[in-house]
């Protein structure tokens, strides 16, 4: 149940949205605003269908008097307050169309409000347009650099390949499989390979497999993992690790 305030003319007027989306106004804001002496008395004569709803105010909870949108429309016809006729045009026009699109009541905003909105709004598109350049321009390097990749028949020594690294660099550093995946593929700065070798079964179609100098991705884990902010005793983050939390071992020298 959605409790929303709106002003009409310097006055709040509440309004509970039920399960069903329907609008029940807070009977004592509309028998006030519309200036009746004796507000309980009016709800009583003119209202046929007011309920009472337990609804969590200050900290408490308190059971409050409200009406139905036909109910605000008795109390209109028979307020003697001037503005009652540009009340209802108000609630039948503008809060209550509001009310049913949106599930609650939003001013317009001023010519002011409207011209910063638009202008966040372009400078959102533009960032986003910026993030995307990037990340083609990245791709596109990577892509150029992988085409110049060459092949050997054999491993060099001092050079690794992702099965290893995954096993090194987990007793190392303790950080699981899918991370170091992460590290080695998709976040920025991503190392590329040395070389593709071909594998000595490839007639059988196996296919070439990536190497890394060893050096250099020791260094490119020691790094991240300064990068990284412990949350927990074994749990870390890590600004380009969008999936979350990782297990993640204090760091082993090997």
């Amino acid at each position: 149940m959605n409790l929303t305030s709106f002003n009409f003319n310097g006055t709040d007027i509440r309004v509970i949205t039920d399960e069903q989306g329907e609008p029940w106004f807070v009977a004592k804001d509309v028998a006030d605003l519309l200036e009746y002496a004796d507000t309980d008395q009016a709800v009583r004569t003119h209202c046929k269908a007011p309920k009472t709803y337990p609804v969590e105010m200050t900290g408490q909870v308190r059971h409050i008097k409200v009406i139905p949108e036909r109910d605000v429309y008795r109390l209109v016809m028979r307020s003697k307050m001037p503005a009652a006729e540009a009340f209802e045009e108000w609630v039948v026009g503008d809060v209550l169309p509001t009310i049913r699109k949106t599930g609650s009541y939003q001013r317009p905003m001023t010519p002011g409000e409207q011209l910063l909105a638009n202008a966040q709004a372009v400078i959102t598109i533009e960032r986003q347009q910026a993030e995307q350049q990037v990340a083609l321009e990245r791709i596109e390097t990577r892509v150029a650099n992988v085409e110049q990749v060459r092949y050997l028949d054999s491993r060099p020594a001092g050079f690794e390949s992702m099965t290893t690294i995954r096993e090194r660099i987990n007793l190392r550093h303790g950080i699981p499989p899918w991370v170091i995946n992460a590290v080695m593929r998709d976040i920025p700065g991503a190392p590329l390979p040395f070389a593709m070798v071909r594998s000595n079964h490839a007639d059988d179609g196996a296919q070439p497999y990536a190497i890394w100098p060893t050096a250099d991705i020791t260094r490119r884990f020691d790094k991240f993992i300064t990068e990284c902010t412990f949350v927990t005793a074994e749990r870390a983050t890590h600004p380009d690790i969008q999936q979350g939390r990782f297990k993640l071992g204090r760091r082993k020298i090997l």
